[in-house]
């Protein structure tokens, strides 16, 4: 009988030796696992916060980009602010030094040829008032009166109106205004404009109520 036991005894002690093995295996091999699991997950997230980290590092790079680059505009809106303030007052005064020399050249260009009374009143024997259209050889008050509605006003005026336009100005007086021929009037005020009264008096003397 312990004979028997002798060889039992071994037996289960080696069985329970093999279990116990065989339980201690699995563990560790469970463990490792675990272990190593948990190292790929660890290397997972440290990653990830790496590229977060990589993202933020470009987002404050972006943002400095930015500012530098809205400050850059500010400079220039200002600059353009300043410019465009500056060209309206170069406008302004160009404008202003424009409608003067417009408003000279045309005082300058109405008076090319000064009036002179003078002169005027030696050879007709009488003062002669300037642009007065009564001058004319066959202009009277009231078709002078006809032209001044057609805001022909002047000597020079009446020198650079047609025929037509004239015998127009004589229509609008009706059928007694129609029968007077305004064919020299004017060149009669182109003289009287120039200045040339001798000329003027002369073909006047040859004219008959303004008709040669």
């Amino acid at each position: 009988m312990d004979n028997i036991w002798c060889f039992i005894i071994p037996i289960i002690v080696g069985l329970l030796s093999a279990l116990l093995g065989y339980l201690l295996g699995r563990e560790y091999r469970k463990d490792s696992e675990e272990n190593n699991s948990d190292s790929e997950l660890i290397l997972e997230l440290r990653s990830k916060i790496n590229g977060l980290e990589s993202d933020l590092n470009d987002c404050k790079k972006s943002r400095m980009s930015l500012e530098a680059d809205l400050n850059a505009c500010e400079q220039s809106k200002l600059g353009l602010a300043s410019d465009l303030k500056l060209a309206r007052e170069s406008s302004s005064d160009a404008s202003n030094l424009g409608m003067a020399a417009s408003f000279a050249a045309g005082a300058v260009a109405e008076n090319l040829i000064p009036f002179n009374g003078d002169a005027a009143k030696a050879v007709f024997g009488k003062k002669i008032k300037q642009d007065d259209l009564k001058i004319i050889e066959g202009i009277g008050p009231k078709i002078e009166g006809l032209f001044h509605n057609f805001d022909i006003k002047t000597w020079k005026a009446l020198s650079e109106a047609s025929i037509e336009k004239c015998q127009e100005v004589l229509n609008s007086g009706g059928e007694r205004y129609r029968i007077h021929n305004p064919g020299t009037w004017p060149e009669q005020a182109r003289l009287a404009y120039e200045g040339k009264w001798a000329e003027l008096l002369k073909w006047q003397d040859e004219l008959d109520g303004g008709k040669a």
